[in-house]
């Protein structure tokens, strides 16, 4: 992986095409192009046969420049960096923030490209190729210009991990409004990949998320409740609630959490020794209650400890 960084400050992950695949795609291109020179001069031959030696050179070279510098440069400006041999290879010339090229960077490929890859036959091309860190020629080098793989193996979608039993419904009052799109992406992507963070940076980066979710939200996250539980249940709780207004409240229900996924990656709570059924659930300060019809703020009753021996497992232990 290629991290490049966009002039909005976004990092792209990309995987520059190494030597092979680059060659094979300009032994095509190169075939394709001495096919259509072939052509055309064999054309020009019968219709110039009347004219002088010296306008029958002109032609020649005219046609040389044309097919197999013009054309090359003219293919990657319009297909935006895609030409037959590099869309038959699943590759793609863009430029260093990962932005499409347009005719300059073509032009300068494809003139450096007459002395690294025809004058020399690939030589030079090769050696530049080997030494840059990216598989960079020296047109692309000269170009600000990059070759990178637009065909890369699908990847399995990240599974988001459901809650624990013990938190189904705790979260039903939250108010989720303030939430940001982009926490929301930050907490789906964290718990699609938690099982493969070290556990050191994994718990950390639970904790912020779910401090960040807890100010947005203006609840405190629930004493011994871990941070990775209490970002998959208000996202199932978001879910939820999306499912509802898209389906309506009887044909849309809380996806189980007991369902699916692997058992063991929340356990119960550390310091809570009441079942799922006995806890009330958490309702944000100021919320109003609905057996009342006030607006009293609704708090979590503290449980009382259990002994360090008698606790289950939560699945989320501190690191050392």
């Amino acid at each position: 992986m290629s991290e490049l960084v966009t002039g909005e400050a976004v990092a792209l992950e990309l995987r520059p095409a190494r030597l092979p695949s680059r060659a094979l795609a300009v032994l095509l291109d190169l075939v394709a192009a001495m096919a259509v020179y072939v052509a055309v001069t064999i054309v020009l031959v019968t219709s110039t046969a009347s004219l002088d030696e010296a306008a029958q050179t002109a032609l020649s070279i005219a046609t040389f420049v044309l097919v197999l510098v013009g054309a090359p440069i003219a293919v990657e400006t319009l297909s935006h960096g895609r030409s037959l041999g590099k869309m038959a290879c699943g590759l793609r010339v863009v430029r260093d923030d990962g932005g499409p090229i347009r005719f300059r960077h073509a032009l300068v490929r494809g003139l450096i490209g007459v002395i690294e890859i025809l004058m020399t036959f690939g030589v030079v091309a090769c050696i530049a190729s080997f030494v840059s860190a990216r598989g960079r020629r020296l047109g692309d080098v000269f170009a600000g210009t990059l070759v990178v793989r637009e065909r890369i193996p699908v990847a399995r979608t990240g599974f988001v991990p459901p809650p624990p039993p013990w938190l189904a419904g705790r979260f039903s009052g939250l108010d989720l409004s303030a939430v940001p799109d982009g926490l929301w992406l930050a907490v789906r992507q964290y718990l699609t990949r938690m099982q493969q963070l070290d556990p050191q940076v994994g718990w950390s980066m639970a904790g912020r998320l779910a401090s960040d979710l807890a100010e947005r939200t203006g609840a405190p996250v629930p004493q011994g409740v871990p941070p990775a539980a209490y970002l998959a249940a208000v996202v199932q709780e978001r879910q939820a609630r999306e499912s509802r207004r898209a389906f309506g409240s009887g044909s849309a229900s809380s996806p189980d959490p007991a369902g699916e996924g692997p058992p063991g990656v929340y356990g119960a709570p550390a310091a809570y020794g009441a079942p799922a059924s006995d806890v009330p659930p958490v309702v944000a300060p100021g919320a109003a209650s609905e057996s009342s019809g006030g607006r009293r703020p609704v708090e979590v009753p503290e449980r009382q400890e259990v002994p360090e021996g008698d606790r289950p497992g939560t699945g989320f232990v501190p690191p050392a």
